[in-house]
């Protein structure tokens, strides 16, 4: 068997946009304790984990380490859906200019980032 067993991030906070997003594509809350929560869907996890010893609490892709998550969905309906709800939640949109193609021609997904640096991908599969 192969594939991811689980992802852990490090955030600031575990604010009202990350339960919003993780719960709209998909996933479910198995845990929750003081500074963490765990998601899981498709037989793996996302911890997210607010840690007393980092360093830097602002995130920046560019750099080296994670530059962002992609969640598939189930059709390109399912995208435009939760592209028009991630502003009210705390998630821009990126790349608009060239939304739904900005990964090419035959790829429908859109780009979102919130406050904290983390960008997303929300694919259509």
């Amino acid at each position: 068997m192969a594939g991811f067993h689980h992802v852990e991030l490090w955030v600031e906070s575990i604010g009202p946009d990350w339960e919003w997003l993780l719960d709209r594509v998909g996933f479910v809350r198995q845990e929750s304790w003081p500074g963490g929560q765990s998601w899981a869907a498709g037989g793996a996890y996302l911890t997210l984990t607010v840690s007393p010893t980092m360093n830097d609490p602002v995130h920046d892709r560019r750099r080296a380490g994670l530059n962002h998550l992609a969640f598939a969905l189930g059709s390109s309906d399912e995208v435009d859906a939760v592209m028009a709800e991630a502003p009210e939640h705390g998630w821009l949109p990126l790349y608009q200019e060239r939304y739904p193609h900005a990964g090419g021609p035959r790829h429908y997904a859109g780009w979102l980032a919130n406050a904290a640096g983390f960008k997303i991908e929300l694919v259509a599969v």
